[in-house]
C-alpha cells in the first residue's frame, strides 16, 4: 500500500466538482509520479477524527506515515520536497517557487475566490459587493498579466507554484473573467492541458460520480 494517502469528501454537490481542492494534490502527485491512495470522509457528518486532521472540517489532507498535513499549499510544499518535478533543486529557484506559492494563495486567491463564489451562486453583478470584488480581482489580474506574458511558467520549469496559481485562476476562467487578460488565460490553458492535470481532474470527477451511483443504489 502506498505511504501517501489523500483524503477528500466521499461526495459533493454538482457545482464544486472539478474544483474541490483535493484536485491540487492529485495533480501534484501525478506530476511527480508518486504512488498514493485516496480515502474519503462523509460530506455531511464530520466526525471528531475528521477535525483531528483538518481543524476546519475541510478537505483535503495528506497522510504519510505519522505525518498528517492539511491545507493544499502546505501539502504541495511537502510534496515539493520529495520531487524535482515539483520544486527547483537550486536554492534560488526554490525560493522563487515558494514566493509564488504564497502569492497565489494570498494575493490572487483572496481576490479570485470570493469573485468566483458570487458567480457560482448566480449573482448578476449589480450589487455593491459584487462590484467591489470585480474591481479587486481586476487589480490583481492587471499586475499578474505582464508577469505571465513574459514566461511559460512562473519559475523556469513547471512547479507547485504553477499548480496553485493556475488553479486559483481556473474558476475565474470558467466564468470568462480572464477575457481581458490573454496571458493569464493562455497560462491556465497550458497548465490544464498537462496530462497530470487531465488525469487528476478525471479521477476527481469519477470519484464523485461513483458516489452518485452508490447513493442511487442505496
Amino acid at each position: 500500500m502506498p505511504d501517501l494517502t489523500l483524503t477528500t469528501f466521499d461526495w459533493v454537490p454538482e457545482m464544486p466538482r472539478g474544483f474541490v481542492r483535493d484536485l491540487r494534490v492529485r495533480w501534484a502527485l501525478e506530476e511527480a509520479t508518486l504512488p498514493y491512495r485516496v480515502a474519503s470522509v462523509p460530506f455531511g457528518d464530520r466526525s471528531a477524527a475528521h477535525f483531528a486532521h483538518q481543524p476546519f472540517g475541510q478537505v483535503p489532507w495528506l497522510t504519510e506515515g505519522d505525518i498528517s498535513i492539511f491545507e493544499s499549499g502546505a501539502i504541495l510544499l511537502h510534496l515539493g520536497e520529495r520531487s524535482a518535478a515539483l520544486m527547483p533543486a537550486d536554492p534560488s529557484g526554490r525560493s522563487e517557487a515558494i514566493k509564488w506559492v504564497f502569492a497565489a494563495l494570498n494575493s490572487v486567491e483572496m481576490a479570485s475566490l470570493p469573485w468566483s463564489m458570487f458567480k457560482f451562486i448566480g449573482d448578476a453583478g449589480g450589487t455593491p459587493g459584487a462590484k467591489f470584488l470585480d474591481e479587486f480581482l481586476q487589480i490583481r489580474l492587471k499586475y499578474l498579466e505582464p508577469v505571465l506574458a513574459g514566461r511559460e511558467w512562473l519559475v523556469g520549469s513547471f512547479s507547485v507554484a504553477d499548480i496553485l496559481m493556475s488553479d486559483v485562476l481556473r474558476p475565474v476562467d470558467r466564468f470568462d473573467g480572464l477575457a481581458a487578460h490573454p496571458a493569464c488565460r493562455d497560462y491556465v490553458a497550458r497548465a490544464t492541458a498537462r496530462p497530470a492535470f487531465v488525469k487528476a481532474h478525471a479521477d476527481q470527477m469519477v470519484h464523485f460520480a461513483a458516489a452518485d451511483a452508490a447513493r442511487a443504489g442505496a
